[in-house]
């Protein structure tokens, strides 16, 4: 299935190679910047019937455009990025389906207990996404933080996402390390994926063409969605056309 996207940097719709995500602005490597607001995709996605998308703010300065993309579909798209207890229901109420948190359960290198039975409590777990993005090392995935940037002690594994599965109702996961790069999918990662979660999970990194929607879809029997960003033409891409996408999802979903 294919889960649409909406990335905002600096109150614009942009893609970006996540890995390069840094706090120095001059280190980031972007792919495309948007002269259309992101209220335009949405409105997209709402025609198109496309759910179970996001919207992600890479730092400061996003919100008045996150607030009008929920605006134009509302209760259809999820929205992460700087997420905590004190604005997570905030959004919803400005129209987010779920909201999606990282780093604020993901403290100091470890999972802050108490900081998730928070959000679980404040929202909900059928309206919490956890974002488990990770990069391999020493040839395990760890979740990463803070813009991707830094490891923590969580690796992705069937226990990880056996506790976790009964605390919120989807996870999203962006294979950092090929995020934004438009060469290829992670097929390690996805079967994983399928093998490890009872809940709806969604991949994002490296997606490249239309055959990689089938190749997900084949690896993980159906069970983990595809966010295609970069390769997208709506975003300046020329691996996928975005009518395609959407015509793969009526015939297989």
């Amino acid at each position: 299935m294919f889960r649409p996207c909406i990335d905002l940097r600096d109150g614009k719709v942009v893609q970006i190679v996540g890995g390069t995500l840094s706090d120095n602005p001059a280190d980031v490597r972007t792919n495309y910047v948007s002269e259309r607001p992101a209220s335009w995709f949405a409105d997209l996605y709402k025609r198109d019937h496309l759910t179970g998308g996001h919207i992600i703010l890479l730092g400061a300065g996003n919100e008045t455009s996150a607030r009008e993309a929920l605006a134009a579909y509302p209760g259809g798209m999820q929205i992460g990025g700087g997420v905590n207890a004190s604005n997570a229901r905030s959004w919803l109420e400005a129209g987010a389906s779920h909201v999606i948190v990282t780093s604020w359960v993901f403290r100091e290198g470890r999972v802050d207990e108490p900081r998730l039975a928070e959000l679980v409590k404040l929202v909900g777990r059928e309206r919490l996404v956890l974002d488990l993005s990770c990069r391999k090392r020493d040839g395990n995935y760890y979740v990463v933080t803070d813009r991707w940037q830094k490891f923590t002690d969580v690796t992705l594994s069937a226990a990880t996402f056996k506790k976790f599965s009964n605390l919120c109702a989807e996870f999203l996961i962006h294979a950092v390390d090929v995020e934004g790069l438009c060469r290829g999918i992670d097929g390690e990662l996805v079967e994983k994926l399928a093998a490890w979660s009872s809940i709806p999970a969604t991949y994002a990194g490296g997606a490249n063409s239309l055959t990689d929607l089938e190749t997900v879809r084949r690896l993980s029997q159906g069970r983990v969605g595809l966010t295609i960003g970069s390769a997208l033409d709506i975003f300046g891409g020329e691996g996928v056309r975005y009518e395609d996408a959407v015509n793969f999802n009526r015939s297989h979903c």
